[in-house]
């Protein structure tokens, strides 16, 4: 989708196939309203004394338009002493909602009848173009007949006494960014265990790195992982036709000497629990397991989009875990990439050894800070639902920065304890670590176990395995790109 800034001095003569009138209730017509309902033989009055429209938060109505604009949407916002962020959000939602079964392929939003401060004018724009490009996306890879989808493809914003056109076009491009990354990552996840595989993860980011001159991609091979001695890796593909990868993607945008922001994420494009089997009931799911990797992929997109000033590194631990005679079988012994020796007592806790020898090898790159992303635990579905993200950290800045991009971009997570006294809930008899920790305190001991590996640098964790899908109606919902997305914009200073 186009989005388009632009001043308008008279909403009564611009031509577009729909004009987008946000209205408070209990207020007069004034500015583009006004000039649109007398243009309209009083349409917009009209329905208003009638009781068609109350201009209620989430209350929408499409009228007959005017010799230049051929349609009136009116959006109700509810208080105008109560427009939050919430209320800028439901708009959004209301907005694509009333749009999404109508003809129009253009459309022009009157800006200033919503009477916001530029700061908050700014967020807005951010938020509705990262919405309506989200919201817009179709899985269309293995079906014959997509679901439809909106049929706008360009929205002009009527910045008129709203906002400076320049940074409601700089908003707007950074929103819809973000939504393309969302995307990226959402239809990623989408896609089948017998498509998204290791390998096909790995061209996926070549063809990505092709659309960037900043971005370059290598991929580490098993036999590369064996001279390292990425023996925790290496124990997930064990059972699978599938080889692993370990895809580094390399953004430079920034000054050389700069230390990169390092994302990490999990990769493992089926989880079948390997020898420790899963149930059949949802198994078809764990094709979201590689959710983490997903949005490296699609936080990686939108920077690229952006051309963010900074240096990023993505690292994808790409595996497939399966079951068969060369699996890893439970009270194996692994020895990792930095040396320390792991009891797997579990083979279906396999996300933490794919992460525990990319998080080693990530130190040669001298990071800034490090945030793993990956679907890891059930007990984190249990502590927080779907609603938040658990976020584990070893230093509290880092932490905070990230619960703070999380609010401003309402895509939440909730900080949780990293704290010593789980640590003995991972100690084993026979080696360093065992790699899960009993029942209590799951998605605790799972980032207690990855903290060991992450000890020469500022490190975070993200938890996604409640936020990272949903089940009904099934599919990806391509988080947390807009947090990390967020994150790096604040980083680079922007």
């Amino acid at each position: 989708m186009t989005f388009i800034a632009r001043d308008v001095t008279d909403a009564a003569t611009a031509a577009s196939q729909c004009a987008i009138l946000p209205l408070f209730q209990d207020t007069k017509l004034a500015g583009a309203a006004l000039k649109l309902d007398k243009a309209s033989s009083g349409s917009i009055k009209a329905a208003l004394a009638l009781g068609d429209f109350s201009a209620k938060s989430g209350e929408s109505l499409m009228l007959p338009g005017t010799n230049a604009a051929k349609r009136i949407l009116l959006i109700g916002c509810g208080d105008a002493k109560t427009f939050d962020r919430e209320a800028a959000r439901k708009f959004s939602r209301t907005l694509y909602h009333a749009l999404l079964n109508k003809q129009a392929s253009e459309a022009m939003l009157h800006l200033a009848g919503l009477g916001l401060k530029e700061n908050e004018a700014k967020w807005m724009l951010t938020y509705l173009a990262r919405h309506l490009t989200a919201a817009s996306y179709r899985y269309t890879e293995t079906v014959s007949k997509p679901r439809a989808a909106m049929k706008l493809t360009r929205l002009v914003i009527n910045t008129k006494g709203a906002i400076q056109s320049r940074l409601a076009a700089s908003a707007l491009r950074e929103g819809n960014a973000i939504g393309l990354g969302i995307n990226e990552a959402a239809n990623l996840a989408n896609l089948p265990g017998n498509i998204c595989t290791p390998s096909y993860l790995a061209r996926h980011a070549r063809k990505l790195a092709r659309s960037s001159a900043k971005l370059s991609v290598s991929v580490v091979e098993e036999k590369q992982m064996r001279a390292l001695g990425m023996g925790a890796l290496l124990s997930v593909s064990a059972g699978s036709e599938q080889s692993a990868k370990l895809i580094v993607m390399n953004y430079k945008g920034g000054k050389t000497a700069d230390k990169p922001q390092v994302l990490v994420g999990k990769g493992v494009t089926f989880d079948s629990g390997g020898i420790s089997l899963k149930p059949g009931a949802k198994m078809d799911e764990m094709k979201f397991d590689m959710g983490g990797a997903a949005s490296v992929f699609g936080t990686m997109r939108a920077i690229a989009e952006l051309a963010l000033p900074l240096n990023v590194v993505g690292i994808v631990a790409a595996a497939e875990n399966m079951p068969d005679g060369k699996a890893t079988k439970p009270g194996d012994i692994v020895t990792s990439m930095s040396g320390k020796t792991i009891e797997v007592l579990n083979t279906d806790a396999e996300g933490r050894l794919v992460l525990c020898d990319a998080l080693t090898y990530v130190a040669r790159f001298k990071p800034a800070a490090v945030i793993d992303i990956a679907t890891l635990t059930g007990a984190c579905v249990v502590a927080l639902g779907s609603h938040a993200t658990g976020l584990f950290a070893n230093e509290d800045v880092l932490a905070e920065q990230l619960l703070a991009a999380g609010t401003d971009s309402h895509d939440r997570a909730w900080r949780m304890p990293l704290w010593d006294d789980y640590q003995a809930q991972i100690k084993s008899n026979f080696a360093d670590l065992a790699n899960i920790g009993g029942p209590g305190g799951g998605s605790i001991t799972a980032a207690c176990f990855l903290s060991h590996f992450a000890r020469d640098y500022n490190w975070a964790h993200l938890d996604i395995a409640g936020s990272g899908w949903n089940s009904a109606p099934k599919g990806a919902t391509g988080r947390p790109v807009a947090l990390l997305t967020r994150y790096l914009l604040d980083r680079a200073g922007q």
